[in-house]
């Protein structure tokens, strides 16, 4: 397979003009692939751009057309940029650029963008690394993987994050990359180089509560503090446009499934409970210790089942009643389940 790049480290190397002859931007998250398009469309200096530039649609184009335009030399400059836009990821289509790219023109710049969707054409990729080529896939992010996209961003804009304020962000954001993006660089406008992101920061700036969040939620239900639980979920009741239970049904049955595996990993040790569900700090722990103090694991197999009802629930299968009030039950039946599993 070619060579595998982060996004960081390729868009590093776009603004050093540090360029490969063949890029292939592929991957099921666009947002990465939208920001290199711009990166790429922004190499040349605008006045070689009228002759030295294509920017071309996969379904407006053949195959053989890209290849005869990277075959050219540029017109009274160093290269020329070709990118090529919405190329799909059947193999047929690139397959018809594998001779080109095994032997690439050294002053052509040719990117190929496979929005949406991972590419998996051997012949293809194999001629790609035969030419020099460089592969860049855009992952969807999962839970697992958040923490170290917005550690990482953090520190590219010089800011630091307490442990807690970190899962406020995550838990208010998800893994929606555009938005990690957009409220980090909120962040970076208000506040100075090195300053430490903390709860206060992230409810001054961002307008999550410190107090009455996702976060604090679920630390709730990990000690079965009833009464927190409900006055948190009041709050939510109030304020539905900024803490939909849709998200907040997914974030428990994220935090009850940690917990089933927290109970199962061999390694209960502080070490191995870190390593098995991807925590980066031991703070990141508490809710876990928490929770398997307080819960059986007959418990939270009879939760992470009512958290299933719930969340079809509040998508309208066999009910019509307030989310919130079938929040407020939920609540009850989580504090309350008494680990009696019918198998």
């Amino acid at each position: 397979m070619a060579d595998v790049i982060t996004f960081s480290s390729l868009r590093k190397n776009i603004e050093q003009k540090k360029l490969a002859p063949v890029y292939l931007l592929h991957g099921e998250e666009g947002y990465y692939i939208d920001q290199l398009e711009k990166m790429f469309e922004n190499v040349l200096p605008e006045q070689d751009k009228e002759f030295n530039q294509y920017v071309l649609y996969a379904p407006e184009v053949e195959a053989p057309h890209v290849v005869n335009i990277c075959q050219s030399y540029p017109m009274m400059a160093d290269r020329q940029m070709v990118i090529v836009k919405e190329v799909p990821s059947t193999m047929s289509f690139l397959n018809g650029l594998s001779k080109y790219v095994e032997q690439p023109n050294p002053t052509t710049v040719l990117v190929l963008c496979v929005r949406g969707a991972t590419f998996k054409g051997k012949e293809f990729l194999t001629a790609l690394k035969t030419g020099n080529g460089i592969v860049f896939e855009s992952k969807k992010l999962n839970e697992r993987s958040v923490d170290p996209v917005i550690a990482e961003l953090l520190k590219e804009k010089n800011l630091n994050i307490e442990p807690k304020a970190l899962q406020m962000l995550k838990e208010h954001i998800g893994t929606d990359v555009s938005r990690i993006y957009n409220e980090i660089n909120k962040l970076t406008v208000v506040l100075q180089p090195n300053s430490m992101v903390t709860p206060a920061v992230i409810e001054q700036n961002i307008g999550i509560s410190k107090d009455y969040n996702n976060f604090e939620f679920i630390g709730a239900l990990s000690r079965k503090d009833f009464g927190r639980s409900m006055k948190i979920a009041r709050y939510f009741r109030k304020n539905p446009k900024g803490n939909p239970v849709v998200i907040l049904s997914t974030v428990m049955f994220n935090f009850f499934t940690n917990l089933m595996i927290a109970y199962y990993t061999a390694d209960k040790s502080e070490r191995g409970l870190m390593q098995a569900l991807g925590y980066k700090w031991p703070v990141q722990l508490t809710d876990i210790k928490n929770g398997m103090a307080k819960y059986s694991a007959w418990q939270v197999i009879e939760v992470i089942g009512e958290i299933r009802r719930f969340d079809g629930m509040i998508k309208g299968v066999g009910s019509r009643q307030n989310e919130y009030d079938l929040l407020d039950n939920l609540i009850y039946r989580i504090i309350t389940a008494p680990g009696k599993v019918v198998l």
